[in-house]
């Protein structure tokens, strides 16, 4: 019970937790019953940088969810231009989080970081197929042992207005390792490779650094799924 109440607060967090904190005190000074705003506002701000733990699948080939969420969407497009990886279509999973979910970013295979691109933009929201294209974005590429790349992209929404990201360019990351947050609500969209079908389908919650998001070496045709 004490692992579920005590999570670890992302380290991010605690400037904004002390502004609503000390903002909470001078609502007590002055209305104190406007005060119990404040303490909510609180306790919320603390539990969206929450950053618990996960345990990550380790098998070869697995593609872990980078993000707490839902699929929203599952559609082929062309990876940011970026990040140099051509114009040909992959399937992009787009996992959306909300203001409750947890918003610490993780990286979804083991491999070398040889992107980091931050693209200025609106401030659409996620949810929207738009703002892949037009909102603020960190796109990011890993290459794996085998030479296989993946890109992911941490999407600014209607309400973030930061994107966090903590790798460069050369890093060594593990799937599952932290890399970055986006502060109050966005979008993580992952582009497999070629010929790779996702095993999650649209509506489906994810858990960071613990769903498998696909399988390189299932020959497993696209997953259907539906509401029971």
């Amino acid at each position: 019970m004490l692992k579920i109440v005590l999570v670890p607060i992302h380290r991010a967090g605690w400037p904004f937790i002390a502004m609503f904190a000390v903002a909470t005190v001078g609502m007590w000074l002055v209305t104190p019953p406007l005060s119990f705003i404040g303490l909510v506002l609180t306790l919320w701000c603390t539990y969206f940088f929450r950053n618990p733990d996960r345990m990550t699948p380790v098998r070869d080939g697995l593609v872990i969810s980078p993000a707490d969420g839902v699929v929203q969407m599952i559609a082929e497009a062309i990876p940011p231009e970026e990040l140099g990886m051509g114009t040909e279509p992959r399937t992009r999973v787009a996992v959306f989080m909300n203001v409750f979910n947890v918003h610490v970013n993780r990286a979804p295979v083991s491999g070398t970081i040889t992107a980091v691109k931050y693209h200025p933009g609106k401030f659409f929201n996620a949810s929207l197929d738009k703002a892949s294209e037009f909102n603020e974005r960190m796109s990011l590429k890993i290459a794996m042992d085998d030479g296989t790349e993946i890109a992911f992209v941490q999407i600014a929404g209607l309400v973030a207005r930061r994107i966090l990201c903590f790798v460069s360019e050369s890093d060594i990351i593990r799937a599952g390792e932290r890399f970055g947050l986006i502060r109050f609500g966005s979008r993580v969209d992952i582009y497999l490779p070629k010929g790779v079908f996702p095993l999650v389908s649209v509506g489906q919650t994810t858990v960071g650094g613990e769903t498998v998001i696909a399988d390189m070496q299932a020959s497993e045709s696209p997953r259907a799924a539906e509401a029971r």
